[in-house]
């Protein structure tokens, strides 16, 4: 089953991946992609930026892929791999990301909200308001080869719902997703980058092979990848030290070591 063998591969150690000998595969979160002057969050990345950061990715050897596909990859190919994913499934990124990736030979993960078809981002308070992926689009998306994941129904923070709301939340969308495109997705992204084990268990009940945060702290584990979240000024050097921030805190394998209690929860920006 696809999914037990990403689940078995994310717990697996990662041999190299630069600068460090040991560690988290690196998965970089991106969301909007259009014009990033009206951006109160710090979350949308111009085309040209994009390409931009593509273009320092491929000169340090690294390919980006989705994460189901970073998962499965075997220790010693994983090291010029970087996973790739878009939160929100804004519409945007069929005409301005899509094109960008192809052009560099990449590929993604984009976490869609299917209970929000040709909706907006009603969830940002200070707008501005941005379309979101149709049921069409998704199919479109999948169909050029890219990754659907799920980011929910809704775009809700999964640690107030009830077990029942959070059920829907994690179970309906995979099996709405499923419908679309023809393929149960693998992965699954907590929105707002908050979770608890709650949470991650309904994750991995729903079927899920893995799932993404941002910052999970101790909950870390194939149900709670950490990922780096780049903005518009992310250039070169900024990218640099993200990379090395990300191998210093996650330096570990999840299964590798011991383990920590959690707290209640834990989330990131996004």
């Amino acid at each position: 089953m696809a999914a037990d063998r990403s689940a078995r591969c994310a717990d697996a150690p990662s041999s190299r991946l630069r600068p460090h000998t040991r560690r988290q595969p690196w998965i970089l979160t991106y969301h909007s992609v259009t014009d990033p002057s009206d951006d109160p969050y710090g979350i949308t990345v111009s085309p040209r930026r994009l390409d931009e950061q593509l273009s320092w990715l491929r000169s340090r050897g690294l390919t980006g892929v989705g994460v189901a596909e970073l998962l499965r990859t075997e220790a010693a190919v994983r090291r010029g791999l970087v996973g790739l994913t878009f939160d929100d499934g804004y519409a945007d990124f069929l005409g301005e990301a899509l094109p960008v990736l192809r052009r560099h030979g990449c590929r993604a993960t984009v976490f869609v909200l299917p209970g929000r078809p040709g909706g907006v981002n009603e969830w940002d308070p200070l707008g501005p308001r941005k379309p979101l992926l149709t049921h069409e689009d998704v199919r479109r998306v999948a169909a050029a080869g890219m990754e659907v994941g799920s980011h929910g129904l809704y775009h809700q923070d999964l640690t107030t719902l009830t077990d029942q709301e959070l059920g829907r939340e994690t179970r309906d969308s995979r099996a709405l997703i499923g419908d679309l495109t023809g393929t149960l997705p693998e992965g699954f992204c907590y929105p707002y980058g908050i979770l608890d084990r709650r949470v991650t268990a309904a994750a991995r009940s729903a079927g899920y092979g893995y799932a993404c945060a941002l910052a999970p702290g101790p909950l870390l584990s194939r149900f709670a990848l950490p990922r780096t979240h780049i903005s518009q000024a992310d250039r070169g050097v900024r990218l640099w030290a993200k990379d090395l921030r990300h191998g210093l805190r996650h330096g570990a394998v999840p299964g590798t070591g011991s383990r920590a209690a959690a707290p209640e929860r834990t989330g990131g920006r996004r």
